[in-house]
């Protein structure tokens, strides 16, 4: 099992090009060591692997204001992994930001690093009296990533262009989910990148015309990790430990447990939108074998008003209700299922439900976590 956070998860294809595009930000001793974990394990990566230059880099300080921000206890707790991405996108931003371009300018990294260490050592001592970072060990750690990185440094956009010109299938693998999108998700319990289909184009440098389909990857179910509204949450009283121990859900970086809920197709049907979503893949169809019957939310309530799409205030996410629709469960184990026509009748009437309420097909289904247990149809 490999859990990869920067490596797009086509680099385990011995014959397939990966890039990490600028839309990134990049800790590179992360990096390396994923890098190292998958050659340990036979998968070699040269000339196969690519990084923009104008990629940002994650730098010490970074991951220590993550830490002090969360902290704080009159902030409003975000439910952050604490690896620094959030301050790295503000230092992106506010235009003081370091790029993998700047690894490999040896004689002005340590200029910048200097002069960034002063601003943020001014807000460690003064916001959080904490004990500031020393500027030369930053600098003389970063200094030693050039030549490990240099090698995989590349005109992203340049290449990608190539590629489709070329007639060659490019997959651009997304992270994390609509609902955390920094402008259309549950703000401010999200993410600071855009996770949505627009951010491939702006994260990678090509153009929207590039993207002639769009999959919209969701599980059979809802998971939040960390703070945020979810309406269609499930206590543990009802399904919910059962679903997060069916569906082995931890988090991946923190191994916090994710929060489990009901199928919610306000989510979808607003995902599908704001994405242009021109498929569905529905993962862990098999966690829901024997659950019966099985809720899926087709609306919310405050009591006074009801709301058939997505609000866009998360004040008011946090109080409305689900509307629930019942569907019929199925007793059936999925895992073995090899092909979509020996779904039980009730798993393909889930998907219809789905592909009704959200106007659009599902063409591929997970019924367990091996690659051979993916259908497509």
């Amino acid at each position: 099992k490999f859990v990869l956070h920067l490596l797009p998860a086509g680099i385990l294809g011995p014959e397939t090009v990966c890039v990490i595009g600028a839309g990134v930000v990049v800790d590179p001793k992360a990096l390396l060591d994923e890098i190292q974990q998958v050659e340990d394990a036979g998968v070699s990566v040269a000339g196969r692997l690519f990084i923009s230059h104008q990629a940002h880099l994650i730098m010490p300080y970074h991951k220590l204001l993550d830490r002090l921000y969360e902290a704080q206890n009159d902030r409003q707790k975000i439910g952050t992994t604490g690896r620094g991405i959030g301050p790295a996108y503000v230092d992106k931003v506010a235009r003081v930001g370091i790029r993998i371009v700047d690894l490999l300018e040896r004689d002005k990294l340590r200029e910048k690093i200097r002069k960034n260490v002063e601003d943020k050592n001014l807000i460690l001592s003064r916001v959080f009296a904490a004990e500031t970072v020393d500027v030369d060990a930053i600098a003389d750690e970063y200094l030693a990533f050039d030549r490990q990185i240099d090698p995989y440094v590349k005109d992203v956009s340049v290449l990608l262009d190539e590629a489709v010109r070329a007639g060659k299938k490019v997959i651009l693998e997304g992270a994390q989910g609509t609902l955390l999108d920094v402008d259309m998700g549950t703000y401010p319990y999200v993410t600071s990148s855009n996770p949505t289909a627009g951010g491939a184009c702006t994260g990678l440098g090509i153009g929207p015309r590039r993207i002639d389909h769009v999959i919209g990857i969701m599980k059979a179910y809802t998971t939040r990790v960390g703070e945020g509204p979810f309406p269609t949450e499930l206590t543990a009283a009802e399904e919910g430990i059962n679903l997060r121990v069916r569906g082995d859900e931890y988090g991946a970086t923190t191994g916090r447990p994710r929060r489990c809920g009901w199928f919610d197709g306000v989510v979808a049907q607003f995902s599908a939108r704001v994405n242009s979503v021109d498929s569905w893949a529905i993962t862990k169809l098999d966690v829901l074998s024997g659950i019966d019957p099985i809720q899926v939310c087709i609306g919310y309530t405050d009591g006074h008003r009801d709301y058939k799409h997505f609000p866009s205030d998360s004040r008011l996410l946090e109080k409305v209700r689900p509307v629930y629709q019942s569907l019929p469960g199925w007793e059936e184990p999925l895992t073995s299922v090899a092909e979509w026509k020996q779904l039980p009748k009730a798993t393909v009437n889930y998907l219809k439900f789905i592909e009704d309420f959200t106007e659009v097909p599902v063409k591929m289904i997970s019924v367990g976590p091996s690659r051979d247990q993916t259908l497509v149809r």
